[in-house]
């Protein structure tokens, strides 16, 4: 019986463990998520919207008053508009969509 109970507690242990993991590591990959969002957008995008979003150069609009939804966003970056270059032939569509993601962040009406 002794044994019986100890197994249980063991075994307890481990799933609540696993569970914890399973957790943390969706946790982290939506953090990274959000990171390469960010350092995509350095890359690609501060140049005209500048590190805030509100730079404007070249007649890029200002991101920090975007009303657009998420689907939109990644259809403006997908396929630009005016003079901005489209990126679907440039970055994944998984990247896109964590630039759009990133650009919700830097709006100040939230």
């Amino acid at each position: 019986m002794k044994y019986i109970f100890s197994f249980l507690i063991f075994a307890t242990l481990i799933y609540a463990c696993s569970s914890s993991n399973a957790e943390n590591s969706a946790s982290a990959s939506a953090s990274k998520k959000a990171e390469d969002g960010e350092k995509i957008y350095k890359t690609y995008c501060v140049t005209c919207h500048g590190i805030y979003g509100d730079m404007g150069s070249s007649g890029a609009f200002d991101l920090t008053i975007s009303q657009l939804t998420l689907e939109e966003r990644i259809k403006v970056i997908s396929e630009g508009r005016n003079l901005m270059t489209p990126f679907k032939e440039l970055l994944s569509e998984e990247k896109i969509k964590a630039v759009a993601e990133y650009i919700e962040t830097l709006r100040t009406d939230k």
